[in-house]
């Protein structure tokens, strides 16, 4: 009797430590994932830095605008960048930051859309620049955001407007997200750019090559954990099941040598819609280098595409 009860308070006390370990791990995993890195600075650490350095210098010295957005749950204050054309247009391109960026690191690509003669809308998500929020909701909660931004496009510049849709890395994910929302009909088309096809795999792919750790049961924790502190569940996030919704034309982009963001993810998110589409595999090109490794065809494809939809 005795040898049964100490063999069940052995079992009894490995579940409740492998329990705890799930849940310290899963606690951890969202705040590693989805608490934004204050800390995190841009400045000349590289070849590429140096270029995002000398945008960012170019972007401080233009007259953009600050408007401001009330985020669609939550009740956060959210900041965009507006940078209007030199030549008045009605044409509009709303850009999406990555994980855990902001605006102003998209000035390369704000100055890309500028130069090319469009208005350019780059808004902070949440927790990011100078918007509100606790958590990076990787696009999702975000998505509905944007749908708002689009809106006030509209209302500011007129019914008129001719909107495209851009994002990088989270950004594209984020655009992707929208893809599969009821739009107004000036949303005319989208580029996305090495976005993920969801963020339960992205997560589960960095749970592998940041700790070596398999999906299961982290990810299954970790959903509960992320709904419990950040307000809703990541597993419904999913690139592919909005664009199997979607209707607007769209450009896929993503470098063949992407291993943060896999470069399979591209042919998933592909494949999942039957809207119009083209697809630009870049030689050559780990993750979010697209622009940078082929700026000048980089260029011409999305200056081609969005010219052919937004009229």
């Amino acid at each position: 009797m005795k040898k049964r009860k100490l063999i069940y308070s052995l079992i009894v006390g490995l579940v409740i430590l492998i329990l705890l370990g799930i849940t310290g791990g899963s606690y951890y995993l969202v705040s590693y994932a989805f608490k934004p890195d204050l800390t995190v600075k841009s400045g000349p650490k590289g070849k590429v830095d140096k270029k995002l350095l000398a945008d960012q210098n170019w972007l401080k010295k233009q007259n953009y605008q600050n408007w401001y957005e009330e985020s669609a749950t939550d009740n956060l204050k959210l900041r965009a960048i507006y940078l209007p054309a030199e030549n008045k247009t009605n044409k509009t391109i709303i850009v999406a930051h990555g994980y855990k960026g902001e605006a102003m690191h998209m000035a390369r690509y704000i100055r890309l859309f500028h130069n090319l003669g469009y208005n350019v809308l780059a808004p902070d998500d949440r927790a990011s620049g100078q918007s509100q929020g606790k958590y990076i909701t990787f696009g999702w909660p975000d998505r509905l955001d944007y749908v708002k931004w689009i809106k006030q496009v509209i209302a500011k510049k007129g019914s008129d407007s001719q909107i495209g849709l851009f994002g990088v890395s989270m950004g594209g994910a984020t655009v992707m997200m929208v893809s599969g929302e009821r739009l107004p009909k000036q949303v005319k088309a989208i580029v996305e750019d090495c976005g993920y096809s969801s963020i339960e795999s992205e997560l589960s792919e960095q749970l592998k090559q940041q700790f070596n750790l398999p999906k299961e049961p982290m990810i299954t924790a970790a959903r509960i954990m992320g709904t419990i502190r950040v307000g809703y569940d990541f597993g419904k996030g999913s690139s592919t099941k909005q664009l199997e919704k979607n209707k607007l034309p769209i450009f896929f982009i993503h470098g063949d040598s992407d291993t943060f963001v896999p470069t399979k993810m591209v042919y998933e998110n592909y494949k999942a819609t039957s809207a119009p589409k083209k697809l630009w595999v870049t030689k050559n090109t780990g993750h979010a280098n697209s622009y940078n490794n082929h700026p000048k065809e980089y260029q011409k494809r999305v200056n081609e595409f969005f010219n052919k939809y937004l009229k």
